[in-house]
């Protein structure tokens, strides 16, 4: 009877821990350099995936940026607004998300728009 609580007890902890990764979405300031390096600066929205553990997305703009996300289903969106555009100024914007282990279909609307990533790189 013990070893079949030891064993129950273990299957949960390894279940629980297959399904530890939840979403998540930050601004980053310090972007490692082995990224930095993938960095188009000519490029509006990148995607730059970090090995299967998330992704770092990467948007250039001429204003101030505020972000928001929204999940619905297997689809993760990521609100962006941009306000106050000066077009003297392009300031690189980057983000990490994480997701489930599930696979996701990640969409960008920017100030309401439906924007396609121009590059995604996979490392």
């Amino acid at each position: 009877m013990r070893k079949i609580f030891v064993l129950v007890f273990l299957l949960v902890l390894i279940l629980s821990a297959c399904n530890s990764s939840k979403l998540s979405f930050s601004e980053i300031e310090n972007v490692p350099n082995n990224v930095q390096d993938k960095v188009d600066s000519n490029l509006k929205l990148q995607s730059i995936t970090d090995g299967g553990k998330g992704y770092y997305i990467v948007f250039h703009s001429s204003g101030d940026v505020e972000t928001d996300l929204e999940t619905q289903g297997d689809t993760v969106t990521i609100k962006i607004n941009v306000t106050n555009l000066q077009d003297d100024v392009l300031k690189q914007n980057t983000y990490y998300l994480t997701t489930g282990p599930e696979p996701n279909k990640i969409d960008v609307l920017v100030n309401g728009e439906s924007i396609p990533f121009d590059n995604v790189t996979i490392q």
